[in-house]
């Protein structure tokens, strides 16, 4: 087996960090992000970049963080319960953006590395990550293009991938006391091991690299439509929704929370502004039931005719 670089991964994660915030900044046009670096002896460091009250983004973060632990934390044990116990360093960059304009969706992307490790035995490592979509007004011709620029950070690393880790965010970004996807999906992977390190690490920068071409040209399109407080009245209550998923099912909240992280850094996925409404239903053929009725079910979009916006 390769062995494993960490000094390269952390390289790599630091370059997409800068380069992602320098995109997004030219796309806002106005907000620059405010950069916190900060280290602590126990549990590592790291460099949170917020955005907020900008022309786009009504907030976002683009964070770093490489932390260590004696004891893995149950949000992956669970999963490895043969690795519980061993002392682990875990790597990544997790990006949310909450824009202003309910037309421009809220876009979220992760690429992480982790790696358990016990004297005298072989380290245990593996990447996950992906990027997914959760508009509030739907539009064919974005969930296309999110979607086709997926599957290029698939495609050269076999015919099956897109389709395999397609399913899994469809899966995983499933809100299940509420029985809906959070959004239109996109990428999830975990666990990618298959013994070669080169290979997993290339792929995960494929995925890292391809998030802001898959949301940029999104936000350009719908960044100037015009919207009134109906449209932001609905895009506040679709927003308790992500709410929701990050603090009961989300993996990297939780982890980040039972290793004791800085909660500041875990919690900046959360929008700052959200509403819910007791038993709020749209009304029948409007713009916001089409979410529900044509957006927020899995489906093949590549198949789907390219109509325009």
């Amino acid at each position: 087996m390769q062995s494993i670089d960490i000094h390269a991964i952390k390289a790599y994660l630091l370059d997409l960090q800068t380069d992602i915030c320098r995109q997004l900044e030219e796309e806002d046009g106005l907000a620059t992000f405010k950069v916190d670096n900060w280290a602590r002896a126990e549990l590592g460091s790291g460099c949170t970049r917020v955005i907020s009250d900008g022309n786009v983004f009504e907030k976002g973060g683009v964070n770093f963080s490489h932390v260590r632990g004696g004891s893995l934390p149950a949000a992956a044990s669970a999963r490895h319960p043969e690795l519980a116990g061993r002392q682990f360093q875990a790597l990544g960059v997790s990006v949310v953006l909450h824009p202003h304009n309910p037309y421009v969706p809220t876009a979220h992307a992760n690429v992480r590395f982790f790696v358990a490790e016990k004297p005298g035995e072989a380290p245990v490592w593996w990447f996950g990550g992906g990027f997914d979509l959760t508009p509030y007004y739907g539009f064919e011709e974005d969930c296309i293009h999110w979607h086709q620029t997926a599957k290029q950070a698939c495609d050269p690393f076999g015919a099956d991938r897109y389709s395999h880790y397609k399913k899994g965010c469809d899966d995983y970004f499933f809100i299940k006391h509420r029985n809906e996807p959070r959004g239109i999906g996109g990428l999830y992977f975990d666990d990618l091991q298959t013994g070669d390190f080169d290979d997993c690490f290339a792929f995960m920068r494929s995925v890292g690299d391809h998030f802001i071409k898959a949301y940029r040209p999104i936000v350009a399109r719908r960044k100037d439509h015009t919207y009134g407080k109906p449209q932001r009245r609905f895009q506040m209550y679709r927003r308790g929704r992500y709410v929701e998923f990050n603090l009961v099912y989300d993996r990297g909240t939780l982890f980040g929370l039972q290793s004791g992280g800085r909660v500041e850094s875990i919690l900046m996925s959360l929008p700052p502004e959200t509403a819910w409404q007791y038993d709020w239903h749209p009304e029948p053929g409007s713009e916001e039931a089409r979410l529900y009725d044509v957006f927020l079910k899995p489906k093949d979009w590549l198949s789907e005719r390219k109509v325009p916006a």
